[in-house]
């Protein structure tokens, strides 16, 4: 297996919007892959290929929050950047919720982003590094203003710190039912689910870390009542059980996070 991965911050303005850039080369076996399910969207723009779904092929693609794994076909060869977009990118690039993308996946092009011009740029741009400056070029002229509801957004941020959805309702003075719906409405996913998909996205990267907890370290600290509700989440979400999960794709993992990392 070859593997390139290179990660970059976006320019300072966007950062509301965009939490980092990841460009890949990856040469491996043809194969599938699980796109899991976390508290960003995903935009990629491929230098090579296409990104292939049970939806279609894409060269540009943008995929909504989702609570369970996107499935992407391989012959072997991936090259491009993904994008992780916070839901707020959503409304700030092409001026809708995120709720509007979840569980789906769209091409770029039809939410009126220059998905063709962009492809260009980063085929025409010889390092990482110049592929992210057109990024940040690109993307820092679809911003617009953005406005969310004071309590939704307050919401998210709670449910990212841990808190219940019991103690998020009694703060911003709703019923459970009230924010569950304003917060689908926002998001595409109510908190229950969000909250899930959150602890999954924590667990997760405890196991990608360099520093291997065991599952038990992991289960315990992510709060999972026991081993059994670790492995029924993690079936639930992500189609495997961890050790399936780490059996097949880990080694790819690994190898992104130790290759080289690029920030400014």
């Amino acid at each position: 297996m070859d593997v390139e991965h290179v990660v970059g911050a976006p320019h300072p303005r966007l950062r509301p919007f965009v939490t980092r850039y990841s460009g890949y080369r990856l040469r491996s076996e043809p194969g599938i892959h699980r796109g899991l399910p976390s508290r960003s969207l995903t935009l990629v723009v491929t230098v090579d290929g296409t990104v292939d779904l049970d939806q279609g092929r894409f060269a540009a693609l943008c995929g909504g929050l989702h609570d369970e794994a996107v499935i992407i076909t391989h012959d072997g060869f991936q090259h491009g950047v993904q994008c992780d977009l916070t839901p707020l990118g959503a409304r700030a690039f092409f001026g809708l919720p995120a709720g509007e993308l979840a569980a789906t996946t769209v091409g770029l092009d039809t939410l009126d982003a220059p998905a063709g011009e962009l492809r260009e740029r980063l085929q025409t741009a010889t390092t990482w590094r110049d592929r992210f400056a057109q990024l940040d070029l690109v993307l820092g002229r679809l911003l617009r203003p953005v406005k969310q509801q004071v309590e939704v957004a307050w919401a998210w941020q709670r449910l990212a710190a841990g808190a219940t959805v019991g103690e998020i309702a009694a703060e911003v003075g709703w019923s459970r039912q009230h924010l569950s719906a304003r917060f689908a409405a926002e998001y595409g996913l109510t908190p229950k689910v969000m909250g899930r998909v959150m602890r999954f996205e924590r667990a997760n990267r405890m196991l990608r870390g360099q520093r291997r907890p065991t599952l038990t370290e992991v289960a315990a600290a992510c709060g999972y009542t026991d081993q059994a509700h670790f492995n029924r989440d993690w079936r639930a979400l992500c189609g495997a059980t961890p050790t399936e999960w780490m059996a097949a794709e880990l080694p790819f993992v690994q190898g992104s996070e130790a290759s080289g990392v690029a920030e400014w």
